[in-house]
């Protein structure tokens, strides 16, 4: 009988900078990070549960922001200079855009948002603050930014 359909496999990531994210169990390691991080700051500031999440949201877009979207290269010598122009955004995936990486990584600052906002009752600065966070880092993730950086200035390593 044949075959109505292949099976396409697809290659391999060689760059060792974005294949990590690849493996099985990430998404969910992510969101563990997110959630111990929450109850980190819980524990150590001892405020408030939304304060908490603020904090996180704020501390995750800082974090993202500067080694996804801004940082340039890989910390390899192996791939012999064919990322430097690249941020880790544009490596993931092999710059291919709209993957199921991608959209995880475009929905959790939403959802992080979601909670932070909703914990601290939509109030003024917090919500602000997570307002402005969650719209540069989506901004940022959009198609049409792709090896776009904010205000023209090139970043360097």
């Amino acid at each position: 009988m044949a075959k109505l359909y292949e099976t396409m496999v697809t290659p391999p990531d060689v760059n060792k900078n974005t294949e990590w994210f690849m493996y099985p169990g990430v998404w969910t390691t992510y969101i563990l990070i997110l959630f111990f991080a929450w109850l980190i700051v819980l524990s150590l500031f001892r405020c408030t549960p939304g304060i908490a999440w603020t904090i996180v949201n704020l501390c995750h877009f800082i974090i993202t922001y500067h080694f996804f979207h801004w940082k340039k290269g890989t910390p390899f010598a192996e791939d012999q200079g064919v990322y430097n122009t690249l941020t880790w955004w544009e490596q993931i995936d092999n710059g291919k855009q709209l993957t199921r990486n991608r959209k995880f990584l475009t929905v959790a600052p939403v959802v992080l948002y979601l909670i932070a906002s909703h914990t601290t009752d939509y109030q003024h600065p917090m919500l602000f603050l997570n307002t402005v966070a969650v719209i540069i880092l989506v901004v940022a993730k959009f198609p049409n930014m792709h090896k776009v950086r904010l205000f023209g200035i090139n970043s360097g390593q």
